[in-house]
């Protein structure tokens, strides 16, 4: 199930490269995804689908965008590792 919005934008929002309101909107969604998984709102599985992207395709955003695909810090990592040990 999908739920649909609108939003309402400025001509210019649509000049050059922009022009394809399908492509502004694929832009927008993904931007939020990215962003919204860099502050920790979302989860890399549920910013991938937000995005419609799949998992791999999203990591390549990310790095695209310079935001790490890793939101654990280094201490979290090392404690994960050592629980693990």
């Amino acid at each position: 199930m999908s739920r649909r919005v609108v939003l309402e934008l400025p001509e210019s929002a649509f000049s050059a490269p922009r022009s394809d309101p399908e492509e502004l909107g694929r832009e927008l969604r993904l931007a939020a995804a990215v962003k919204w998984y860099e502050m920790g709102r979302l989860s890399q599985a549920k910013a991938a689908e937000l995005a419609g992207l799949s998992r791999h395709d999203f990591i390549q955003a990310l790095i695209e965008y310079r935001v790490s695909p890793i939101q654990e810090t280094a201490e979290e990592l090392a404690e994960g590792l050592a629980r693990e040990q």
